[in-house]
């Protein structure tokens, strides 16, 4: 079901989040402003338990994330309200995107979403690996891929694509969310699990003894995208990200989002 917090950002509290620029930025004409934002707010899609996406600190209550830092700078960069779109998992923030429910999103360019939607150049790589809880006989990612060894993964997700294409023996179990998945590896449901390392991470923290296992099966290539049909707005965007790239603001919300798993892209 899409959840959707209507609360507004004040543009001034926004600009700073990402501040930091050496030069000021090109400001967008009004045909960026319309492709990126057409319903005069910009709609931010976002899911919950992924410091790339949305994560709330349990102490503070403070919500972080790169997505959320860089759609409240590029909300006030257009002079527009700065509006999340919640969606329970990855799978439904492309799938909003696509339906006209949100306007832009940091996720994973990989070719098949590549089909839906307009990518920047990649800002963050991101190592894919497995998650496995206390006690569990699994020392590195290369024993995961053995008969009888279950692995979640969450419906939809970049995990769940590679390892159907590529793993030969092991069974894949879908998880509906992060929550079911930290469920599913604490009661024995599954051996491990299957996602990016930061997210990882994130599930370790809540799961004593649990270890991410040395070695990774693939990367993640983080970009901005938004909806294909906006491509007016495409230029803009990715002057945008280059830019938050040149000045250090993605590194910065990385470490206020305490992002781990990362790799600098290749050329960057």
């Amino acid at each position: 079901m899409l959840r959707t917090c209507r609360r507004f950002i004040p543009l001034a509290a926004a600009a700073l989040v990402l501040a930091g620029c050496a030069t000021a930025p090109v400001e967008p004409d009004a045909g960026a402003r319309q492709a990126l934002a057409p319903t005069g707010k910009l709609r931010v899609a976002v899911y919950p338990g992924s410091p790339t996406s949305m994560v709330k600190d349990a102490a503070s209550g403070e919500t972080r994330g790169v997505t959320w830092d860089l759609g409240q700078a590029l909300a006030a960069r257009l002079g527009v309200p700065f509006e999340p779109v919640v969606f329970p998992r990855v799978a439904e923030v492309v799938e909003g995107l696509k339906s006209g429910k949100a306007d832009v999103t940091f996720t994973n360019a990989t070719p098949a979403r590549a089909k839906v939607l307009d990518f920047t150049p990649p800002l963050l790589d991101v190592e894919q690996g497995f998650l496995v809880p206390a006690g569990s006989k699994l020392a590195k990612a290369e024993d995961v891929d053995l008969p009888g060894v279950r692995v979640g993964v969450s419906t939809g997700s970049t995990s769940e694509g590679v390892l159907s294409r590529e793993a030969k023996h092991l069974t894949l179990v879908r998880a509906p969310t992060l929550k079911d998945a930290a469920e599913m590896l604490s009661s024995g449901r599954i051996d491990a699990f299957a996602t990016n390392k930061a997210i990882l991470s994130e599930l370790s923290d809540q799961l004593p003894g649990s270890r991410i296992l040395p070695g990774r099966f693939g990367l993640e290539h983080m970009a901005l995208g938004i909806p294909k049909g906006r491509e007016a707005g495409l230029p803009y965007l990715r002057r945008f990200a280059e830019e938050a790239m040149a000045d250090g603001s993605v590194q910065r919300s990385v470490a206020r989002a305490g992002v781990r798993g990362t790799v600098k892209p290749e050329g960057r």
